[in-house]
């Protein structure tokens, strides 16, 4: 019997011939990922586990980002950075991006990409659910806990079990409207935020691969949304192109073995998709936005790992050059790079960036801000029973600050919409 993308992939790391859906098997990492919520706790298990005086399996092979809870002024929040400082210096970590100095990247999940980690073929693991992002690349991504990403530290290893895949494609013409943001709700709303627990989510057809890899990202994103795994994309030109751009290391191609079996198959026509927003407190709370339309808002936030790419700014500032809006509205790059990319990148003679401050829109610095809430001063951070509209992925009760709060999950068209009549607008009022 064949083997699909996950199983080939996980099979090779676990020296295997072949595996199957429900195996336990021993694979071999070729990269772990942590940032400042997750690390300190991962490297006192380390120490602890494996002596105070031990080194890790390989110091090239571990990323460290700091990028939550960075531009605050919270003790505690400040301590964690410091004891990513130490360990670094103690295992004399070559990938240590360090918040304040030139080396400072953003959004782990976002730089990993960006500085090539991301690689088809490829063990990633991460200590951040949402680490599955990377499966845009064609590669196995997962997110772990602090125990597992501590025995990973010490060994290079990890005991998992392979999933089994469903497969969801995605087939016609995708309207300038319908962004993956779209595409991925679309998904959560038909099979729950438990509809795919321990699964592989396999994106797929040709609307998928006429996405570019930024889009492709953001449907690998949200797959741990709807309880997955991982997420994955075949990989193709697009991605060789962007990898090679990025990385001189190698790495391996793996498709679908031709009589690959799925657990179950959906498939979706992108041509009758229309814009979706997703209602407290779930991603599966999905409606059409025009049953949401005219919904109060108090703030707009258009960021994260999810929606704070370069592409996100530029779909939202499509719509933001139509005026100024109405809420406070807050866009949070994900990284350096992608601020950069703001300034750069020219839409009718203006830059993203003018565009966005133009229409009133508050920039804040590289990192993820108000997408998982935190001290006070986090950025954007909502507060008692403010109404908001976001380009993030959970909408959970106190996942933006304030358990009062109510947040909509929706794409950077329809946010940006929103932002300008300060009530939830269907993007397509402002596209041509």
């Amino acid at each position: 019997m064949g083997m699909t993308i996950t199983e080939k992939i996980l099979a090779k790391h676990a020296d295997r011939d072949s595996v199957k859906p429900g195996d336990h098997i021993w694979i071999d990492a070729d990269i772990l990922m942590t940032h400042d919520v997750c690390g300190p706790a991962t490297y006192a298990i380390f120490k602890r586990e494996f002596g105070a005086d031990a080194k890790i399996w390989n110091r090239e092979k571990v990323v460290v980002i700091p990028d939550h809870y960075i531009f605050t002024k919270d003790l505690h929040a400040g301590r964690q950075i410091e004891q990513l400082r130490v360990f670094a210096k103690e295992q004399n970590l070559v990938h240590f991006y360090d918040v304040g100095t030139p080396r400072y990247k953003g959004v782990c999940h976002v730089a990993m990409a960006e500085e090539g980690f991301d690689r088809p073929g490829q063990v990633l693991f991460g200590t951040d659910s949402h680490t599955c992002t990377a499966g845009a690349f064609g590669c196995f991504a997962t997110g772990i806990g602090n125990s597992d990403a501590a025995f990973v530290l010490g060994t290079g290893k990890l005991w998992v079990k392979v999933p089994h895949t469903c497969r969801f494609e995605f087939f016609g013409k995708k309207p300038p409207y319908i962004t993956a943001k779209d595409m991925i709700l679309t998904i959560i709303n038909e099979i729950g935020i438990d509809g795919a627990t321990y699964k592989a989510m396999e994106f797929a057809g040709e609307a998928v691969h006429d996405l570019g890899i930024e889009a492709r990202m953001t449907l690998c994103n949200m797959a741990v949304e709807a309880g997955a795994k991982n997420g994955i994309i075949e990989p193709d030109e697009t991605v060789f192109e962007f990898v090679n751009q990025r990385s001189r290391a190698g790495y391996d191609v793996v498709t679908n073995d031709p009589d690959a079996r799925f657990e179950k198959v959906f498939r979706y026509d992108v041509s009758k998709l229309i814009p979706l927003v997703a209602g407290p407190h779930s991603p599966q709370n999905g409606a059409p936005v025009t049953e949401a339309e005219g919904t109060r808002l108090d703030q707009a936030y258009i960021g994260s790992c999810t929606g704070g790419k370069l592409s996100d700014f530029i779909a939202a500032a499509a719509i933001l050059k139509s005026g100024e809006v109405k809420i406070p509205t807050y866009a949070v790059p994900a990284t350096v790079s992608v601020e950069q990319g703001l300034k750069e990148t020219l839409m009718d003679g203006m830059s993203v960036l003018e565009i966005l401050e133009f229409a009133g829109v508050n920039v804040g610095p590289p990192s993820c801000a108000a997408c998982l809430g935190g001290p006070p001063d986090t950025f954007g951070r909502l507060n008692h029973s403010e109404v908001c509209i976001s380009t993030t992925n959970r909408n959970f009760p106190g996942r933006m600050g304030s358990k009062e709060s109510r947040v909509y999950l929706a794409s950077p068209y329809t946010v940006a919409a929103s932002a300008l009549t300060g009530k939830i607008t269907d993007p397509r009022r402002f596209m041509n």
